[in-house]
């Protein structure tokens, strides 16, 4: 029986990078294709299961990912890829890095609209570590790794860089009237709060899952592809 699998294509042809001009400052964002590409599919391992990789990917090509990550690891200790990406939803943990002041709300073509947030660096890692130091102290500690993770991949940065969370072409998935209505930095950083305090578990449930809630069917909709 024949076996067949995915292909993965990355160009090979240089590094490419978005750069973007704001109040007079230049802000670059290498791509960095062939580090993301590679740190997805051990990702994909991780997260997945055995019979789902398997399908799509070989488990010899995940063992040459790792090889040839440690490679580039080894030539570059520091590099670390500038974006992360995940289809059809942001996860939640992503909003503990921003707030609502920072939430901007753009025309993005004819009827088309587009939510993302721009976010100082040191805000950033600022809102990181206070919800470290919340959920350890909570019953929530176990979660607290998947924010310690965020925090390590900041520290990898300029202290002077800019932090964007875009929804991209997610933003398709709802009205203009549902992405005005999205406040879930805000939120989450309200629901961090609440469980610093000692009554606000249930109060920090309640705005978790309206957050979630937003992207129930857009996470649906990742299951069926």
């Amino acid at each position: 029986m024949n076996q067949r699998h995915t292909g993965l294509l990355a160009s090979a042809e240089g590094e490419y990078a978005d750069i973007r001009l704001v109040d007079g400052e230049y802000f670059v964002c290498p791509w960095r294709t062939r580090l993301r590409v590679l740190s997805s599919l051990l990702s994909l391992r991780e997260s997945a299961p055995a019979e789902v990789t398997e399908a799509f990917v070989p488990e010899g090509e995940f063992k040459r990912a790792a090889r040839e990550l440690a490679r580039l690891k080894r030539r570059d200790p520091s590099a670390v890829p500038s974006m992360l990406q995940s289809p059809w939803h942001v996860p939640v943990r992503w909003f503990i890095l921003v707030d609502d002041p920072e939430r901007r709300l753009v025309e993005w073509g004819p009827d088309q609209f587009r939510l993302y947030y721009w976010t100082p660096l040191a805000a950033a890692k600022r809102r990181a570590e206070r919800a470290l130091q919340v959920l350890r102290r909570s019953e929530l500690a176990p979660l607290a790794q998947l924010v310690s993770e965020m925090a390590q991949w900041l520290s990898a940065f300029h202290p002077k860089s800019m932090v964007e969370l875009d929804y991209a072409s997610v933003s398709s998935l709802f009205t203009w009237d549902e992405l005005d209505d999205d406040h879930s930095g805000r939120e989450i950083q309200e629901a961090v709060e609440a469980i610093a305090e000692r009554s606000g578990m249930a109060r920090a449930a309640e705005i978790y899952q309206t957050v979630a809630g937003r992207w129930a069917d857009a996470m649906n909709r990742e299951s069926l592809n």
